[in-house]
């Protein structure tokens, strides 16, 4: 389907107002008209089409992306809300609370707020059900309440479970779970259309409450899509913000729904003002144009990537557009056993989910990236010497802690993936990565998947030999590529050039380093040879290994790979007139690795959001 303009079905609760058919466009014969269902496939209000279909109707599952092929029905529901008057203190159930249904946790985006206007969400300080019973009971349960004086542009989530209730003068965005269910504590005693006091659920309502429910803050995490607001399994949104032109990328994942919550423009052409709501199918892009800001909104999936390192543990919730969502660190602790450092990672994974408000449910697993020799099939390390383990079941451990399912590889091997999967190789099946660092390491993705070798030993590129009896590796041969294109191979063959040639203008330098004789390459013709020297030593490795894999892309990363195209474009040209067949063979492209540090993060979450990586 194409993208279409959204017609919401809308609703006249006792407390809401006229804003919505006087300043949103809503044309409705409903007064007063407290919500417009702008995204809806739920029963009790379906969102149609300019042709009269629903769109429950009209979108089949390509409309909607793979990320909704997990759920038994549609995941979300957005509305527009207008408070003329205060709604319910009510409360949400979980998941786990309803029977062959959905709960509702939901979020909700500040449209307008008069002076004074203010959220409740929560409480203020820690109470009792017992408290929260005898407050309902006696119409004082506002005052246990968390209230927030709110501004246009303020964002909240509200997991299922808190207690909240929004407040009179707010027009609120409000996306939800695909759920209407609601459970009343208190209603001010106002009555409904039928003249009878509102109906209360006291009972269920302190059945499925939290008393330490409490406000959770929007991550700050700029994406294509705009700033993040909020991110679970159901629902993902963010604020866009567009002033002149803008190209809204395709998404292959998800449709995204687009609610003009202030200002006007354009929508492929389209116009689109506060108010309107558009639909844009799973695989389009949009482009947009005006000054406006927008909600936006979608289905993504989600994973804990952990980079284990033998000083710190590295972790981040990443989507599945390779977007971190958020990250942390922690000391490993390794000097304290395994079982310690496994009950870390365990720690750490319950902080980024609390952080962002993200429950194990709306996370697909952990993945996490091992120094050392990996059996990935049985989540065990063989052997770390980084980490001084010796066959230790890391994946039982951190599943035990956290409940969620966990997958490890070899932290190179998981660099390789990150880079292939969402840094330099994004879009290729064969990719290899060299680190070029103190020493040669690397990874391969072959056909999609990560190489991991006989016995899970992985590939070490940087050990086979380029220069027959040559200089001695770390490894006792002699002639490896790691003594040749490391940073410390580079270091030592500055350092004797200095001493073989005093007049160099290296000489000057009080610290030599990897990058010194780049520095002066342009220069000093001793670091030029240095330089030349250095990089023909690499192309010869990388030639090789391109005439064994035939990968699209060969990915330089490390401490080394800073110096970008001066390092990148000889190399290619000595590739392409060495690589086998030449120009009549397939293109080998060589590429600056794209994620840097981020790399172990977001292919350990590689794991689990891609199938068949390992």
């Amino acid at each position: 389907m194409k993208t279409e303009k959204l017609y919401p079905a809308v609703k006249n609760y006792v407390w809401g107002g006229k804003k919505l058919s006087e300043k949103y466009g809503k044309t409705s014969d409903v007064s007063p008209l407290a919500e417009s269902w702008e995204l809806s496939f739920h029963s009790d209000g379906l969102t149609r089409l300019s042709d009269g279909r629903t769109l429950a109707e009209a979108a089949g599952p390509d409309d909607l992306g793979i990320n909704c092929a997990r759920f038994l029905r549609f995941p979300m529901l957005i509305k527009l809300i207008d408070a003329d008057r205060d709604l319910s203190v009510q409360v949400h159930p979980s998941d786990r609370d309803v029977e062959d249904g959905y709960g509702k946790t939901e979020m909700w985006y500040v449209i307008e707020a008069e002076p004074g206007a203010c959220l409740y969400v929560g409480f203020s300080k820690p109470v009792t059900k017992d408290e929260v019973r005898r407050a309902a009971e006696d119409k004082t349960l506002q005052e246990l309440l968390n209230k927030i004086e709110v501004r246009p542009g303020d964002a909240f989530l509200i997991p299922a479970g808190t207690v909240h209730a929004i407040g009179a003068g707010c027009v609120i965005c409000e996306i939800q779970q695909n759920s209407n269910i609601t459970y009343r504590l208190y209603d001010y005693g106002r009555v409904g259309a039928d003249g009878k006091p509102r109906e209360l659920h006291i009972e269920e309502a302190l059945a499925v409450m939290k008393t330490d429910a409490k406000a959770v803050s929007s991550p700050s995490v700029s994406t294509p899509d705009g700033e993040l607001l909020f991110a679970n399994g159901y629902f993902t949104s963010y604020r866009l913000d567009v002033g002149g032109g803008y190209a809204l990328p395709r998404d292959g994942g998800s449709f995204r729904c687009l609610c003009c919550v202030k200002g006007s423009g354009t929508l492929d052409g389209a116009d689109i003002k506060a108010g309107d709501s558009y639909f844009v199918p799973a695989g389009r892009g949009a482009e947009l144009s005006g000054d406006m800001t927008l909600i936006v909104s979608c289905v993504r999936r989600y994973a804990l990537g952990i980079d284990l390192g033998g000083t710190f543990i590295k972790g981040g919730i990443v989507d599945d557009l390779g977007n971190i969502v958020i990250s942390e660190k922690t000391e490993t602790g390794a000097e304290h056993g395994a079982d310690e450092v496994a009950l870390r990672i365990s720690r750490l994974c319950s902080s980024l989910l609390e952080k962002t408000g993200l429950d194990r449910e709306s996370v697909c697993g952990i993945g996490i990236g091992v120094p050392g020799m990996i059996d990935s099939e049985r989540g065990e390390v063989i052997y770390s010497n980084n980490l001084k383990w010796r066959h230790f079941r890391i994946t039982d451990a951190v599943e035990k802690n956290t409940g969620l399912s966990a997958v490890i590889a070899n932290d190179a091997n998981v660099a390789a993936l990150g880079e292939a999967v969402f840094g330099a190789g994004a879009g290729c099946k064969n990719t290899v990565m060299l680190t070029l660092g103190t020493g040669v390491g690397g990874g391969l993705v072959l056909d999609g998947r990560i190489y991991a070798g006989n016995a899970s030993a992985g590939a070490e590129l940087g050990h086979m030999s380029i220069i027959k009896d040559g200089e001695l590796c770390t490894c006792g041969r002699r002639g490896c590529l790691e003594a040749y294109a490391s940073a410390t191979a580079l270091i030592r063959d500055t350092k004797r050039m200095i001493k073989d040639h005093p007049d160099s203008k290296m000489s000057a330098e009080t610290e030599i380093n990897g990058r010194t004789a780049f520095a002066y390459r342009y220069t000093d013709v001793y670091a030029a040879k240095l330089v030349d020297d250095y990089i023909g030593y690499l192309a010869a490795g990388i030639t090789d290994i391109a005439n064994v894999f035939r990968p699209e892309k060969v990915i330089i990363g490390g401490g080394m790979s800073a110096e970008g195209q001066s390092l990148i474009e000889p190399l290619q040209k000595l590739l392409d007139r060495d690589i086998f067949a030449g120009d009549e063979g397939p293109y080998v492209k060589i590429e600056q690795a794209a994620l840097g540090n981020r790399a172990g993060i977001l292919g350990a979450a590689a794991l689990v959001l891609k199938e068949e990586v390992l």
